[in-house]
């Protein structure tokens, strides 16, 4: 199957500080990252805050500048793409954003937020708009007679659902799910986790589904690629990465996550990420790595097979294995 879109060799860098005798200082936040989402498919991407995971998403949507050695979006190549053809295919690449308030205009009500993407591509002019704008509340759970309210009359849950029906108004057919339901509480979580799932059943929609929470990415996804430090450490199924993971930061994000009764083999990272202004050399992960040798501060592992069709960045083979 031909993938709906596929990215090769993604980078991307910052100028940081003052230009120097040597020009300026670049903090590299991205390096050689790949994947592929296929027609229905949900990739989720997790990672510590400072990862990485948000400029991803960014760069493919062309929200950012970036440098790939290939970028392209269901058959055409989004680096190459004239900006009229660009924002024509933009109908197509939606994202809903993190902060469900900070992201509606609090001036506009429902009706002028729906409109206005509806008008961007000029889509269901005239009589065929309000029974558009009635279906897109229906299908994110809300009663049409809101639309005339603002945002701040919602919910935080209720304001999430609006920012996901503006990104469904144009019919997407992939959309960026950008730490979307982390600014909310763990009730209203589920609820919009179970609308996204109940949504892609329906319409098919591929979702590139971006959190810190490995066990919410686990829910949604089909597969999970752990990010650190701007690379890539492990891709696989969403079940075989959280009940065996391959690499150790991956196990050690399953370690954080919250458990009832004692759990004596958890791998318990200290520290921060480190700057990406200056990371450890060789293998990012080493200075927080409990399984690190000294052959790991010399080269940067390249992601390889590790068993049943994954991907892990590590040069250690006699760890976490049959987990």
């Amino acid at each position: 199957m031909t993938p709906l879109l596929e990215v090769r060799g993604l980078n991307k860098s910052y100028p940081a500080g003052r230009k120097g005798l040597f020009g300026k200082r670049m903090m590299q936040v991205l390096r050689d990252v790949s994947l592929t989402v296929q027609p229905g498919e949900v990739l989720g991407l997790v990672g510590e805050s400072g990862s990485g995971k948000s400029t991803i998403g960014k760069a493919i949507l062309r929200l950012i500048p970036s440098s790939s050695q290939a970028m392209r979006f269901d058959g055409q190549d989004l680096n190459t793409l004239p900006s009229a053809d660009l924002r024509r295919l933009r109908k197509d690449m939606q994202i809903i954003f993190q902060d469900p308030y900070a992201s509606l205009d609090p001036r506009k009500t429902v009706r002028a937020v729906l409109s206005e993407a509806l008008d961007t591509h000029d889509l269901h002019r005239g009589a065929a708009r309000q029974p558009r704008l009635t279906a897109l509340m229906e299908m994110v759970g809300l009663n049409p007679i809101f639309l005339d309210r603002r945002p701040h009359e919602f919910s935080g849950g209720q304001r999430q659902r609006i920012g996901i029906a503006r990104a469904l108004a144009v019919e997407p057919k992939f959309i960026v799910c950008d730490e979307a339901v982390s600014a909310l509480d763990v009730s209203i979580q589920a609820q919009v986790l179970n609308l996204l799932a109940d949504l892609r059943a329906k319409t098919g929609i591929s979702l590139l589904f971006i959190s810190h929470d490995l066990s919410v990415v686990r829910y949604i996804s089909d597969r999970v690629m752990v990010l650190y430090l701007g690379r890539v450490m492990e891709v696989g199924g969403a079940d075989q990465v959280h009940f065996a993971p391959r690499h150790p930061y991956t196990a050690a994000l399953i370690s954080a996550e919250p458990s009832l009764g004692h759990a004596p083999d958890r791998i318990r990272l200290t520290g921060e990420i480190p700057s990406p202004l200056t990371p450890p050399s060789g293998c990012v992960f080493r200075s927080r790595c409990p399984y690190a040798l000294p052959a790991c501060a010399e080269t940067a592992p390249e992601l390889r097979p590790a068993g049943e069709g994954r991907l892990k960045a590590c040069i250690r083979d006699d760890i976490l294995q049959g987990t």
